[in-house]
């Protein structure tokens, strides 16, 4: 995967990637860094700063996943591999920030990377909502494959 064309980098590409729809990529580019100049306006603070540390406020630790034993499903926690932490706060980011009130994708975005760095948000709460599965069902954790 090649790095982005502003900031060099590939993170911000795969965030690109997942942002983008139709195959509009130059599209998803725009949307990604007016949101960045907004972080920034409002923050007065680097926007790729802002938004790394978004993304890793919402990274999950560990999920469930649903395991058959004995006739009965059980949702088994398990570590999440560090490429699948990334993805998954990537896309629930992109998936809340779609789900926002503001009149465009940019402030929807912009808005949505703010609450997450501050620890706030809908995507934060998802993390906090899988860490709060996975913790009760701990006593499950044996079942691990």
């Amino acid at each position: 995967m090649l790095p982005d064309p502003k900031y060099r980098d590939v993170m911000v590409t795969k965030f690109v990637n997942n942002l983008m729809l139709d195959g509009k990529k130059t599209l998803a580019y725009d949307i990604f860094y007016s949101a960045l100049e907004i972080v920034e306006k409002r923050l007065n603070e680097n926007g790729l700063e802002i938004w790394r540390k978004a993304l890793n406020n919402v990274t999950p630790a560990v999920e469930v996943k649903s395991r058959r034993v004995g006739g009965a499903n059980f949702q088994v926690p398990t570590e999440v591999r560090p490429e699948r932490k990334i993805s998954l706060g990537m896309k629930w980011m992109i998936k809340y920030a779609r789900l926002r009130g503001e009149k465009t994708m940019h402030d929807r975005l912009a808005a949505e990377i703010i609450a997450a760095s501050k620890g706030e948000g809908a995507s934060v709460k998802k993390k906090d909502d899988t860490h709060r599965m996975a913790e009760a069902n701990k006593a499950f954790s044996h079942f691990r494959f």
